[in-house]
């Protein structure tokens, strides 16, 4: 069987200038990087819309991931082009991948099978530079505050309470605790700090959330970097940094432009993780791909109860968004695996473990429903899957009133996803003018009722415990005025639970909360729950031992 690569490889991209001009785009308004890939200019959203009516969103979401693989990715890639093959006008907006995972445990994230964005290995390496300009924005912020310290400190920033660490786009485990300033007088003052990976930086964050370059801008103003020796804070602002961020950020705000294998338009854009941080691709990408299509395909990064929670309560409210669909994702394999099959034994046909998996598909409905949405079930069809094992769930969808999709997108491509893709417009339709989606919680309710909410009615658990670290942090959000922010939870996406061994639909469990940090540019509070890092690790084998180049040519990147 070919590897995605050389999947990738066997199609000809056609030029990009083809694919911006079927999006009704003219050489005026992208940057070409090169034969395949461009970047769109903002200004486009503000040009009269070329079709008639209004885009729809559609949000593809997931059950809870497991090492059997969902697909979610692959399949909105695959229902884009499922779309298009029956004359639908759609364009995906999805996320840019991290080199982090890339070369570390989960691999590249451009789809797969018959289902990718092209050219694979360029979207997966260094793309058109967008981490690169997030991760040197968010450090130069970085090195301006040991600056500050070196030559005085003027702003009377207390070392021991800097909040911005650094960040780079790889598995750094060493990095994740360090002292800086060491070597003598010249070379800084020491203190404590750390790197994040760079889809964790505030910086990524309020590229992907920004509506314009002003709105970068005063986003970037706001960031809290620390407090005083008095406890008062001090924002990027007040250093003075802000206006060379924007510079190093202001092409990576132009959303690019690629295709899929079948030459779909794909805006790939942002790289939030969901486990960290809000887990959505720009919303400029996402308005984008709505102002120019008639179905805009997005996706939340992990299960629905991380991503698109976020999508929801964050990128939605604060973008204006609303969806007209809600596709969850989910594979025969992961459902035995939540029903207590091995990894090992997935290949067995086992019609009772599904069966014992559907509690997991069942929250995820129930949490949609939360919003006021309906969802419609794709199953993402492997080879091993049973016509038995497919029939249990779709026999569950219909006792819980949901539409359900059989997708063999991965082997077919677009072919294997039109059914899907019927299913998603008669579903929209059946939707018609709906109300707005709900939010999970109001702005105005208090931090721990926000937190609460979301560990209650979308994990489905007992209660929240904060550690006294995580008290400080709640007396500080209220001091400075913060409370009035969305809450970002960060958590495993291996459970609906903050324990990532708990499988299924876990039940009477609590929360751990062990902080809570300020995200005032990006316009949320990320709560750390669990054993959560900010920075991964490598495993045993990473993907980079698989990884060469061989005859001038990559191999092994998947």
């Amino acid at each position: 069987m070919p590897t995605d690569l050389e999947i990738a490889r066997s199609v000809t991209p056609r030029p990009i200038s083809e694919i911006a001009a079927a999006l009704g785009l003219g050489p005026e308004q992208i940057r070409p990087y090169g034969h395949d890939i461009a970047k769109i200019s903002p200004a486009v959203l503000a040009t009269p819309r070329r079709r008639p009516g209004r885009g729809r969103l559609v949000l593809v979401s997931a059950i809870t991931p497991t090492p059997a693989g969902e697909g979610k990715t692959t399949t909105s890639i695959g229902l884009a082009q499922g779309l298009a093959r029956i004359g639908e006008a759609a364009c995906l907006a999805i996320r840019e991948p991290s080199l982090g995972p890339a070369f570390g445990m989960k691999g590249g994230a451009t789809g797969g099978g018959r289902s990718q964005v092209i050219p694979m290995e360029r979207i997966n390496l260094h793309f058109t530079g967008d981490f690169h300009a997030v991760t040197s924005a968010h450090n130069l912020l970085a090195a301006l505050i040991d600056n500050q310290l070196y030559f005085g400190d003027p702003l009377g920033l207390d070392p021991r309470r800097i909040l911005w660490r650094r960040v780079m786009d790889m598995n750094d485990r060493a990095l994740r605790n360090l002292v800086v300033g060491l070597g003598g007088r010249s070379q800084g003052v020491p203190r404590e700090t750390g790197f994040d990976i760079t889809a964790a930086s505030e910086v990524m964050a309020i590229l992907c959330l920004a509506e314009n370059e002003s709105d970068l801008r005063a986003r970037l103003d706001r960031i809290l970097v620390g407090f005083t020796y008095e406890g008062e804070p001090i924002t990027a602002e007040r250093l003075g940094g802000s206006g060379a961020m924007v510079a190093l950020l202001l092409d990576a705000l132009w959303p690019n432009l690629v295709q899929t294998l079948e030459g779909t338009p794909a805006l790939v854009h942002g790289g939030p993780f969901a486990n960290i941080a809000h887990g959505c691709s720009s919303v400029l990408a996402t308005k984008m791909a709505l102002h120019l299509s008639d179905w805009a395909i997005t996706e939340a990064g992990f299960g629905f109860d991380l991503g698109a929670e976020k999508f929801f309560d964050i990128k939605c409210r604060s973008a204006g968004l609303d969806p007209a669909a809600v596709v969850l994702v989910a594979t025969v394999r992961a459902l035995k695996m939540h029903g207590g099959v091995a990894l090992s034994g997935l290949a067995a046909a086992d019609a009772a473990a599904v069966e014992r998996g559907l509690p997991n598909l069942e929250k995820h409905v129930e949490n949609i429903r939360l919003f006021g949405e309906t969802p419609i079930v794709a199953l993402n069809r492997f080879a091993s899957d049973g016509d038995d094992e497919i029939a249990v769930v779709r026999r569950r969808c219909e006792q819980l009133g949901v539409p359900f999709a059989v997708s063999d997108h991965h082997v077919r491509g677009g072919e294997g996803a039109e059914d899907l893709a019927r299913a998603l417009i008669a579903h929209a339709e059946r939707q018609g003018e709906a109300s707005p989606f709900r939010p999970l919680y109001p702005l105005e309710a208090t931090v721990e009722e926000k937190i609460r909410t979301v560990a209650q009615k979308m994990y489905g658990a007992r209660d929240v415990v904060y550690s006294p670290r995580a008290r400080r942090d709640l007396a500080d959000v209220e001091r400075l005025g913060y409370a009035g922010l969305p809450v970002c939870i960060a958590k495993t996406p291996n459970s609906l639970s903050d324990d990532p061994a708990r499988r299924g639909r876990p039940r009477d469990f609590e929360v751990n909360v062990s902080g809570i940090q300020i995200n005032a540019g990006a316009g949320f509070l990320v709560v750390l729950t669990g054993d959560i890092l900010r920075m991964p690790g490598l495993p045993r084998h990473p993907r980079a031992e698989q990884i060469d180049v061989v005859d001038g040519r990559i191999v092994g990147l998947q």
